[in-house]
Order: structure tokens, then C-alpha cells, then sequence
């Protein structure tokens, strides 16, 4: 497996050559200069010359190829073909008996349960019944799902609330007959029958055909108030529940049915009540759980020492019970003060584990993920535990390794991406989601990140002092520590990523740089950020199958090479934060795949001319251009989708661009810009595209810009802050009506909210701060501006002369100051 993957990555390098190839002629054919030319000419890329040798490689790798499948049929290897979706490891069947005393710290849990069990089903289920409602409990896998099941379905308070309890372990396999097998045995079980009688009733409808099967469940359940606990439900397939859900509407009124699942997706399908989203447990519970599983009763007492270790322990295992159990029992009985601190300090994954322990049980979440985004999920363990991941950040390194895979071929890559997001996040593998609309952000659980370690360990590694022995497997590098680049340096040439994810750290020594350049010709990304070398080789122009190169908040560097407009591949290049990068090279137009580009220089005047021609872009952004006064010339870029300026103090207008078809604007500390529209749209009345609007610190504007309006009917996402003249917000701001965020602070003489804000239907959350004269008006309850906005489901209000706020709901900020956090946390994925 080994061979074939390095085979196929080598076949990938061929591709990108050819695909390279194409690109180079494409700005050969644009460009007027012979010189240009002749060096083409005499370069490995001409035709003469590139066609033998692709040959050639492709001849290699078809032979390695040949020799590979040779040696499968010697070894008498089978090729199985695998269902998509094939789930290749199981959980164990589960039961309805439970010791209330092993489960610790859910006695909550239970009563929220147990309340909504005995409410009455108002709503139906959406098809027009009333008998039967589906409660899902949702959560990480090891969270304790089905313990707190088994709490609610041993409740003596169900068994005078229901006629029949039945208990069903689904897990893998939602096939039809077998559910009414398991659903008619368990029912038997429950009733007051000999246990010899309901195992005989297991054997005879165990060869009944589909119709005998569905008359015996449909007799069994008839008229019955019954509660049906189905756990471990993996089926996304909604034909198959409305099947099954059709064959037991047969119940009496008020028959219950709760869902175990670590999908949101499938408790959304399948829930008639609101998800019940199960949070981990408390440290003190979670401690009191350990002990539990680590000492026999009372033993704790005599091993402090050991205790204080075990704290820490329990710190790692974020609240998930199962972790909990499997870090005591692996200790259990062992007082050697060193083997503590091995489990603490190792990762979770280095750990031996039980086929029922919290790896193999986050395992099964991983095997049921489709290909595409089992392959995404690896490239999580990049990064150090409760990183803040951005959509900006993943989306790029997902798109540079080629990850992302349209279905139609059409679909934009960034929007692939965030279905990604999607689907991981409803399967419970991301949590602290945050939607700013065009912009989000995630963490990963520090357990599924131990579980990206342990799929990813021969193929990604993360680098420190420490680091010792680096497989020749390994293709993606992550720097951690300052002078961590030293350990690098294996002989594998297919290393395709290099980052340096940490604030802070980045590279100091220009000849190992330039080192690692030249053996690593095959790098798709390569993240410098927080580095400190004065000058970027020359060589970075042998890297060409490079996609991403980020050069930001390195405050020595002064010139780039121009080499570095050599690299037709690259997609991102972000410059910002380089605060005495003196110019810009000449020739970016040739960088023809380029999809981001971030700048921060020191000239006065920049020509757009050149990022005309730049027809892929997408995200153009200024940042820190303290002398940048003229942007001249003119960009008609139907691509561009995001623009960022922000701290050009002395920029007198933004980019002549089609604003009409950016899809987010950000303008922040930009005290001379002059908000009118450029003559090319002043005329225009082309409906915008724009969702995300964010202007910040402008002290002398009286009133929002004019062209806002024009936004009015696509804006998503709206940000207002540090405008100490602004007395008004515009009327426009009623006709929102996809507006879903609204963030005004630092308007001390705003006083006032346009009539019609109860319009704003969409409208999620709305926070308000440091605008005394309006917070007064926005009080809860008493205040004149209350009715507008108390239907709004999160608003934060600052309080008008105090630091205390009143939130209902919770903002989706919590008490973060917004600005510097949405900067470097969503915008620019520091």
C-alpha cells in the first residue's frame, strides 16, 4: 500500500507538470517579450524537450505500477471491491440494564429527558400524525449517549408512563427486517412472559418473510403507549426511516421514540423535539468518575501524589466519560508515579487501547466518513491542539492539495469546502462553531485532534525539539518551536506541505531555507509566517508546483526576488504584515492561478494594471500601507469576491473594482478614504452580490456611504464601528431582510433604530455596545426600542453608563472584543 501511494503521488507530480506546462505557455502567449521567449526556448520547458522527458516518467511509473500489481498476484493478494460507505469495524450491541450508580454526573440530563418524555406532542411529526414524537440525543462519540438512555429508559417514572418499553441497538445496519425482529424480541422481552417463552417467539419470526414480520410488529405495538429507545443511529438515508417510521405510527397517542446519533444531520431527519446536544461533564464529575475506574474504594486517599497527577489526566479528556474510563482503568492498580505521567503526557493515541476504549469508539465515527472527507480530516493534526481553525485558513490548504471534489464540476471550490465543514461539524468532529456569514471559525475537541494524530502519523507530523526519526512517509510538516526546522531534512523529496502555524514562530536562517527549497521541489505549501530572514532566495522559483507561499509579519524582509513570478501554480500569496517590504515585484500578472493575494508594502502609488490580468482572483487585500496614497488604474475582475483594506491612513479612495460583485467588503482605519462610488457604477443599477459589510473607525463620517443601499437586499452580515460622528443608521437598514448579523459599537451619538427593525425576520443576532443613548433605548423590557428587537434570538446590549451587559441568549461574540478578534481569528486565520 505503501508503494501504490508513493506511485500515485508521484503520478500527481506528472500531472501538475503537464498542467504547469499549460500555464507557462498561457503567459508566453500573453506576453509581447522576445526575450521572454528565447529563455523559454532554452529552458527544460520547451516542447523539444518537456515531451521525451514526460515520457519518460510516464513509462516509470506505469512500469512501477505493473511491477506492483505483479507482486500482489505473487503474494496471492485479492482485490475486494468495497461498497462506498462499507463500514469496516462495529460497535458491539448495546442493552437497556444500567447500574444507576456507574453513571456519574447526569442526573440533569435525565430530568431534561424525562420532562420532555412526559409533555404532550403539540406538533406532530410533520406528516400529519400525532402519536409519536423522536427525541435525538446528540453528541461526540464516548460522551455518554447511551448511558444517559439507559438512565431515562430504567426511570421507574417510564414504566407508569408507558405501557411498553422496548430497546434497540441499531448501529450499523438499518435494514428494515432486522429493526422489526429486534423491535418484536424486545418487545416479548418486556412483557411479564417467561423468559423461555420470548426466546421461542426470537426463533420462530426469525424465518418469517417481510409481510409476516410487519403484521407480528404492527400486532405487537397496536394501541400500545410505548417508548422506543433506538441507539447508535448511523442511517442518513430518509426513505429507509419514513419506512420504518410508517410501520410503528401504530401506537397508542403520546408513544415516545428516543435517538441515540453523533450526527446532526440524522437527529435533524429524524427529530420531531429540538436536538438534545449532550455536553461533556464537569471536571469535578469527571474526577469523581476517574477515581472510580482508577483505585478500588477509598484508595484514593493514600496516594495524593497520584491524585494530583490524575487532575491533570482528567484535564485531556475534555469531559468525555469514555476517555475518562479508559485513562483510570488502563491505571488501575498501578501506584508507580512514572507510568501516571507517561499517561499524562502522552497522547491518547500512543496509549494502549481496548476494543471498547475511546479510540476505537471515535475510530468507528471516522470509518463511517465518506473518502473525500476522511482525507480532509487528516490534515487536522497540522495544527496544535484548540487551535482556532478559519474557514480562510482550511479552505486553502484543502484546495492546494487538490482535496476538493466538485460533483457537478461547477460548484465553487470555497463553497465545496464549507459543505466539508458542514458535514464534519454535524457528525460532531468540530465544536465553538462560529458564522459571520462570508466568515467562520472552529475548533477541533482535543480528542478528535489525538484522533487525526493517530490516522495521519505515518503521513503528517508535527515538529518540535523533540522531534527524532521522521518517517520517509511523511509528507506534510508542521514547525512548532522556534529552531524546530533543524530536525527536518529527511531524504524524501515528496514533502508537498511545510507550516509554521504558531504566532511567533517562523524561520531565522536563510541558508536552511534555501536548503530546504532546493530539496523539497515538489512542495504545494509553504507557510513562513512570523519569520524573520531579510531576503527570500532566489530558488523559490524552482518550487513550481507551489500553491500557497506565506510570507506575512515578517518585519525584516525588504525586497522579494522577482524569480517569484515564476510560480504559474500559486494560488495564495500573502505579503501582509511585512511592515518594510519596500516594493512589490515586478511581473505579478504573470501569477495567472492566483486566487489570494495579501499585501502590505511601503510604496505611495500602486498600479492595478497588472492585477488585471489576474482572472482567478478572488480576495485582493491591503493591509498596513502607510504611505499608500493612489491606487491607479482599474480592475474589472468578474472573480473578485472579497476586498480588504485596512490601516491606510492615507488612501484616498478604494480600488476602481466592481464593488457590485464582491460578495464581502471590509474597510477598517482608513481616516482619509472617501467613500463615493467610482464614476463605473454611479449609473449602474445592477443588483449587488455583497453579504459581508464591515467599516470601522472613521471618525469623521456623519453618515453610513450612500451605495449601502444597494447591498440592502443581499447583506447577511453587517459590522458598524467606531464612528463617533454618526447620528443615524440608514432606512435602508428595514429592507434587510437576509440580514442575520448586526454588530454597531463605539457610536456614541447614535441615539436612534429606523422603524421597521421587527421586520428583520432573519436577523439571529444583534449586539450593540459603547452607543449610550441608544442602549438606553434597547434595555429588555423597559426600553422604547425593546418590542423591535426582543423577537431576535441573541442580543447583547451594552449597558449605557456601566461595563455590565445584558444579553439574552448570548451574542454569538460572548464578551470578545469583536474587531481584534474577528482580524486575526476569522479574517486572517492567526
Amino acid at each position: 500500500m505503501r508503494q501504490i501511494q508513493n506511485i500515485c503521488s508521484d503520478a500527481e507530480n506528472v500531472f501538475d507538470g503537464f498542467e504547469l506546462q499549460h500555464k507557462k505557455k498561457q503567459v508566453l502567449e500573453a506576453s509581447s517579450s522576445t526575450r521572454m521567449k528565447v529563455r523559454h526556448f532554452l529552458s527544460p520547458s520547451n516542447p523539444l524537450v518537456f515531451r521525451p522527458k514526460m515520457a519518460h516518467q510516464i513509462k516509470e511509473i506505469k512500469d512501477r505500477l505493473d511491477k506492483v500489481a505483479a507482486d500482489g498476484t505473487r503474494f496471492g493478494l485479492a482485490t475486494i471491491n468495497v461498497v462506498p460507505g462499507l463500514v469496516l469495524q462495529g460497535r458491539e450491541m448495546t442493552h437497556s440494564h444500567v447500574d444507576a450508580l456507574d453513571v456519574i454526573g447526569r442526573e440533569h440530563e435525565r430530568e431534561d429527558i424525562v420532562k420532555l418524555l412526559m409533555q404532550p406532542h403539540p406538533q406532530g411529526d410533520g406528516d400529519g400524525d400525532k402519536s409519536l414524537c423522536v427525541i435525538p440525543i446528540v453528541g461526540i462519540g464516548g460522551l455518554g449517549k447511551t448511558a444517559l438512555a439507559k438512565l431515562v429508559f430504567n426511570d421507574k417514572r417510564m414504566d407508569e408512563l408507558f405501557q411498553l418499553k422496548i430497546w434497540v441497538c441499531v448501529s450499523n445496519d438499518f435494514d428494515i427486517r432486522q429493526l422489526i425482529i429486534k423491535v418484536v424480541n424486545s418487545a416479548y422481552a418486556s412483557d411479564s412472559v417467561p423468559a423461555a417463552a420470548a426466546l421461542a417467539h426470537q426463533e420462530n419470526i426469525n424465518n418469517f418473510d417481510i409481510e409476516q414480520l410487519q403484521k407480528r410488529l404492527r400486532y405487537k405495538l397496536s394501541r400500545q403507549k410505548f417508548l422506543l429507545v433506538l441507539d447508535d443511529i448511523w442511517n442518513e438515508d430518509r426513505a429507509e426511516w419514513i419506512k420504518f417510521k410508517d410501520l410503528i405510527k401504530v401506537g397508542a397517542p403520546g408513544s415516545k421514540i428516543i435517538a441515540t446519533t453523533r450526527s446532526n444531520s440524522i437527529a435533524s431527519m429524524m427529530g420531531t423535539f429540538p436536538s438534545y446536544v449532550l455536553e461533556g461533564l464537569s471536571h469535578e464529575n469527571c474526577l469523581s468518575l476517574f477515581v472510580k475506574w482508577a483505585f478500588k474504594e477509598g484508595e484514593e486517599d493514600k496516594y495524593p501524589n497520584l491524585m494530583e497527577i490524575g487532575k491533570q489526566i482528567v484535564r485531556k479528556c475534555q469531559g468525555v466519560p469514555l476517555a475518562v474510563r479508559t485513562l483510570g482503568s488502563s491505571l488501575f492498580s498501578k501506584f508507580d508515579v512514572s507510568k501516571w505521567k507517561f499517561v499524562r503526557d502522552s497522547e491518547i493515541w500512543n496509549l494502549r487501547q481496548n476494543k471498547d476504549d475511546i479510540l476505537p469508539a471515535l475510530k468507528l465515527s471516522y470509518d463511517q466518513l465518506p473518502s473525500h472527507l476522511r482525507h480532509c480530516f487528516t490534515y487536522f493534526s497540522l495544527y496544535p491542539k484548540d487551535f482556532g481553525f478559519t474557514g480562510v485558513e482550511i479552505t486553502k490548504l484543502w484546495v492546494a492539495l487538490g482535496l476538493l471534489q466538485s460533483q457537478d464540476g461547477n460548484q465553487r471550490l470555497e463553497n465545496i469546502a464549507r459543505d466539508y465543514i458542514d458535514e464534519l461539524r454535524s457528525r460532531s468532529f468540530l465544536q465553538d462553531f462560529e458564522d459571520f456569514g462570508h466568515f467562520y471559525n472552529f475548533k477541533v475537541h482535543d480528542l478528535v485532534h489525538d484522533l487525526s494524530l493517530y490516522i495521519a502519523k505515518d503521513e503528517c507530523v508535527v515538529v518540535d525539539s523533540n522531534t527524532r526519526n521522521i518517517s520517509q512517509q511523511v509528507r506534510h510538516f508542521s514547525m512548532v518551536e522556534n529552531g524546530s526546522l533543524s530536525a527536518l531534512f529527511p531524504k524524501s523529496k515528496s514533502v508537498r506541505t511545510i507550516l509554521f502555524p504558531i504566532e511567533g514562530v517562523g524561520v531565522d536562517n536563510e541558508s536552511l531555507l534555501d536548503a530546504s527549497i532546493l530539496r523539497y521541489k515538489y512542495l504545494r505549501i509553504l507557510d513562513l509566517s512570523d519569520s524573520s530572514f531579510e531576503t527570500l532566495p532566489n530558488s523559490i522559483a524552482k518550487l513550481e508546483h507551489l500553491r500557497v507561499l506565506n510570507l506575512s509579519d515578517n518585519c525584516n524582509i525588504k525586497r522579494l526576488p522577482h524569480s517569484i513570478c515564476k510560480l504559474q501554480c500559486l494560488q495564495v500569496l500573502s505579503l501582509s504584515g511585512c511592515m518594510n517590504l519596500e516594493t512589490l515585484p515586478k511581473g505579478l500578472d504573470k501569477l495567472i492561478s492566483l486566487r489570494q493575494l495579501y499585501i502590505t508594502t511601503k510604496q505611495s502609488v500602486l498600479s492595478l494594471d497588472e492585477f488585471a490580468s489576474l482572472s482567478n482572483l478572488q480576495t485582493l487585500s491591503f493591509e498596513y500601507c502607510d504611505n499608500l496614497k493612489v491606487l491607479h488604474g482599474e480592475m474589472q475582475l468578474a472573480t473578485l469576491e472579497v476586498l480588504i483594506v485596512r490601516s491606510c491612513s492615507r488612501l484616498i479612495s478604494l480600488p476602481r473594482c466592481s464593488l457590485s460583485e464582491l460578495e464581502a467588503l471590509l474597510v477598517s482605519d482608513c481616516k482619509m478614504l472617501q467613500f463615493g462610488l467610482p464614476e463605473n457604477l454611479q449609473s449602474k443599477t445592477k443588483r449587488w452580490r455583497m453579504n459581508f459589510l464591515l467599516l470601522d473607525n472613521f471618525p469623521e463620517l456623519h453618515t453610513l456611504p450612500e451605495w449601502i443601499e444597494r447591498a440592502a437586499e443581499t447583506l447577511q452580515t453587517l459590522i458598524i464601528s467606531n464612528f463617533p460622528m454618526l447620528q443615524r443608521l440608514p432606512e435602508c437598514l428595514t429592507r434587510m431582510t437576509h440580514l442575520k448579523l448586526l454588530y454597531i459599537a463605539d457610536c456614541p451619538l447614535l441615539d436612534s433604530l429606523p422603524n421597521g427593525m421587527q421586520h428583520l425576520t432573519s436577523l439571529d443576532d444583534l449586539t450593540i455596545d459603547d452607543c449610550p443613548k441608544l442602549c438606553r433605548k434597547c434595555q429588555a423590557s423597559f426600553g422604547e426600542y425593546w418590542p423591535m428587537i426582543s423577537h431576535i434570538k441573541r442580543v447583547s446590549i451594552g449597558e449605557p453608563e456601566k461595563e455590565e451587559r445584558h444579553e439574552r441568549g448570548g451574542s454569538v461574540f460572548g464578551n470578545t472584543d469583536l474587531l481584534p478578534y474577528l482580524w486575526s481569528e476569522v479574517v486572517e486565520g492567526k
